[in-house]
């Protein structure tokens, strides 16, 4: 089987827009953007307001003060300065991440994805992780620096795989972790150890989820994931539909080998599932329910049904 690829980067990975980091060392530069500058505020529960075409709803920063707050975080420079700020509550018509994305551009989902894991890093950093000693946001909300030693702290991203195993033919393994509602299979995952490469997660992951060893780990791309603030790594990995399945970690509850035409049919229907989404109780319906477009799995899983053997 010859090798498959992505025929466009997946959602969240295909922004173009210009994050302007020199823009971050000159405070002067961002208090002199701000009076023109928009802002994206995210609700506590990472919803955000979207205009009545589903886009992303700016808001003028003029709104949030005279000058940028301390807990804004600086975007990038488009036609003018863009920033972001949590509150506390959002009035109007708003989106869930996981489900509006789909509908954004492909810079306007960037800016999204950037907003939100830059939020969610600084929610859970208030406090420096070598001495406990309190910390606030610097150089446009891109690091947090020590109240008291002036020390700082860069956002944490944390690196995970997510792979689509198949057999180099027509079936593709695909599982679903034991607390999801049955029909919905997505690809295997899991975040990286220290001292370990992207290839030998990708062999002990899928041996810890499935009992299965893999070979020919493949990179195909990448995406970020802002819930909370990860960085998916896809690959494809062969393995053999003929060797037993060995649910070794427990978080799998079920994994099943699915023929191309299956997936196929799967995706031509268009059907997906998320998280709090009931499954329907009807046996008679399909037996595949496929994760939401917003997630990389969805592009691992599109690009090899979509290769021709």
């Amino acid at each position: 089987m010859g090798e498959f690829v992505f025929d466009q980067p997946p959602l969240l990975s295909r922004g173009t827009f210009d994050r302007a980091d020199e823009i971050r060392d000159d405070p002067a530069r961002m208090a002199s953007g701000w009076p023109t500058a928009l802002v994206l505020p995210i609700g506590p529960d990472g919803r955000y307001p979207v205009t009545d075409a589903r886009g992303l709803a700016w808001m003028p920063a003029a709104e949030f003060g005279d000058a940028p707050p301390q807990d804004a975080v600086f975007l990038a420079h488009t036609d003018t300065d863009l920033w972001a700020l949590r509150v506390d509550s959002l009035d109007g018509r708003t989106a869930d991440p996981r489900r509006g994305a789909v509908r954004l551009s492909a810079d306007e989902a960037g800016l999204l994805a950037t907003a939100l894991g830059i939020l969610n890093w600084h929610a859970a950093a208030r406090f420096s992780p070598v001495d406990g000693g309190a910390t606030r946001p610097a150089r446009g909300g891109w690091v947090r620096r020590h109240v008291e030693t002036g020390a700082d702290e860069f956002p944490r991203t944390d690196p995970a795989i997510i792979t689509v195993v198949h057999d180099g033919a027509d079936q593709i393994l695909l599982g679903r972790q034991a607390v999801w509602p049955d029909r919905w299979y997505s690809t295997l995952a899991g975040f990286v150890e220290p001292g370990e490469s992207l290839e030998q997660c990708v062999i002990r992951e899928v041996h810890e989820e499935v009992g299965l060893a893999v070979t020919e780990p493949r990179y195909l791309g990448s995406q970020p994931w802002p819930f909370p603030r990860s960085l998916m790594l896809g690959f494809s990995a062969l393995a053999d539909p003929a060797e037993p399945l060995r649910f070794l970690d427990g978080e799998i509850g079920d994994a099943v080998w699915f023929h191309r035409d299956e997936v196929r049919e799967a995706l031509a229907r268009g059907d997906e599932w998320m998280r709090g989404d009931p499954v329907p109780d009807d046996d008679s319906g399909p037996r595949l329910l496929l994760p939401g477009s917003i997630s990389i799995a969805r592009s691992l899983i599109t690009a090899w049904a979509g290769h021709e053997v």
